[in-house]
């Protein structure tokens, strides 16, 4: 499948954070794969109740901080990414612009946060952004107005 924006800043980010070269000689979909994609099998070898580690969700941010980063390039408007998770893996994330909260995603398990393939990652990304393009059309700041 050929990569949509949202993927392609995901890469970036992933590229960006590998220190060391580990991941230079992998493509973009081993890696995306090894980060994001988990079989119902490599799900039942987690605990449903367990402490989600900082590594992973460093990982789940950047799929918001990648949503966020092509929303900024398209628009001009500059985007935060707020999360909060507990230990427990129960939290939320919001990606904002302006004062406009363009994705809001709860959590619950987030440590056993995955996509079943790549398709559904390519998807879920592409969906977020273009539904913040469209949530920040509907409720931009007008530049006549004074706010």
């Amino acid at each position: 499948m050929e990569h949509n924006l949202f993927t392609q800043e995901l890469i970036r980010q992933l590229r960006a954070t590998d220190q060391f070269g580990n991941w230079a000689k992998m493509s973009d979909e081993e890696i995306l794969a090894k980060k994001f994609v988990k079989t119902k099998e490599d799900l039942k070898k987690i605990p449903i109740i367990a402490d989600i580690d900082e590594m992973l969700i460093g990982e789940i941010k950047m799929i918001f901080k990648a949503v966020a980063l092509q929303f900024e390039r398209k628009t001009g408007v500059m985007c935060n990414v707020v999360m909060e998770m507990s230990h427990e893996g129960f939290g939320r994330c919001i990606v904002i612009a302006d004062r406009i909260v363009l994705v809001d995603k709860y959590f619950k398990d987030a440590h056993r946060f995955s996509f079943r393939t790549l398709e559904d990652l390519y998807a879920e990304g592409d969906k977020y952004l273009t539904k913040a393009y469209e949530i920040y059309e509907q409720f931009k700041p007008c530049k006549d107005k004074l706010v």
